[in-house]
């Protein structure tokens, strides 16, 4: 049985994943003023993907017999000084969802909650993935520094990319 405690946590990470998308949509807004639409399409698709994230929470907590409770958030961030830096940025908010992620399981482990440990088990796995794609993108960033070619062919790269649900 879900305790107050976890059901409260649960309900907090649900709103930060929702918090989240708006985060990567603040980013998609730089970079299509920036001109570049394909950065713009990648973060985009990371808001598609933590609303997606969202609702996993969403269907989780009801299909616990209880209530998912939506909530109002902060204004995301919508000041940037360069692509690295909203690439910067939106690594510090992956390590912050970890760290979420974490306590949440570290909470679900103490209270023997087992449905939720396997739900997160998920989660954690998604965590490692976000981080080192976010990594990546930023040491290519450095590497290539204001090098437009090579801006150029990332930003058709990432014009390519999509969002597919998995099917639960």
């Amino acid at each position: 049985m879900l305790s107050e405690k976890l059901h409260t946590t649960l309900n907090e990470q649900m709103n930060y994943e929702f918090y989240s998308a708006h985060a990567y949509l603040a980013m998609a807004a730089y970079c299509s003023d920036e001109g570049l639409d394909g950065f713009a399409n990648f973060f985009l698709v990371q808001a598609e993907e933590e609303r997606f994230h969202a609702m996993k929470f969403y269907n989780f907590i009801n299909a616990l017999g209880k209530r998912a409770t939506i909530k109002g958030f902060d204004s995301p961030n919508n000041s940037f000084n360069s692509l690295l830096d909203v690439f910067e940025k939106a690594l510090k908010q992956e390590k912050e969802v970890t760290n979420r992620i974490y306590h949440l399981s570290d909470i679900a482990l103490d209270e023997r909650e087992h449905a939720t440990i396997n739900f997160l088990k998920w989660f954690i796995e998604e965590q490692v993935e976000e981080e080192d794609l976010f990594d990546s993108i930023i040491q290519k960033l450095k590497r290539i520094h204001d090098d437009s070619n090579a801006i150029f062919m990332l930003d058709t790269e990432f014009s390519k990319r999509t969002f597919t649900a998995e099917a639960e």
